[in-house]
């Protein structure tokens, strides 16, 4: 963890020049003080840029996230949906993703953007993370780019002009 600290001491002043805010998603409660003040202090350098979000998911879990979301609505009394729980994610101040590249031959989410990935394609590939390079990366857009998005709806109501299924929150 003492990398953490090194890279975030060597990097955030760089980041922040170029307009990139940092978001780190996940528990935090066994880190250490030095380091869970490292990462608030670099959230906190960076927050109001707005070049682009730079989500550092690290002790992340899906379930963890939705399990966390649930209790925070619950311990405020609010009622649990779709809606409520899709705003108090970890993740909630960015768009789902469209595509989920997943490396290395492994064809599962392994507990990764459990919720935000309900709606997204998913793509595999079996060059390890190292290897996947921008011929990959355009493979994968390739194939996305030849999917018909249907949002949790059929072909048939696509045409018809069904609402799509999850509402925007």
């Amino acid at each position: 963890m003492d990398l953490m600290v090194g890279a975030l001491n060597r990097e955030v002043p760089r980041l922040s020049k170029d307009g990139v805010r940092l978001h780190f998603v996940g528990e935090r409660g066994g880190l250490s003080e030095k380091i869970s003040a490292g990462l608030v202090q670099a959230e906190a350098a960076t927050a109001n840029n707005t070049r682009l979000i730079f989500n550092v998911c690290f002790n992340y879990g899906g379930r963890w996230d939705i399990a966390r979301a649930a209790a925070a609505l619950a311990g405020r009394g609010e009622p649990i949906t779709e809606s409520s729980l899709d705003r108090e994610m970890a993740l909630s101040h960015v768009s789902d993703p469209d595509l989920f590249i997943r490396t290395g031959g492994e064809q599962r989410l392994s507990n990764f953007l459990l919720w935000q990935s309900a709606y997204a394609e998913l793509f595999f590939s079996d060059k390890l993370w190292p290897e996947f390079d921008e011929a990959a990366l355009d493979d994968a857009i390739g194939a996305f780019q030849r999917r018909e998005r249907r949002f949790g709806k059929t072909s048939a109501q696509l045409s018809l002009g069904v609402e799509r299924t999850k509402q925007p929150a």
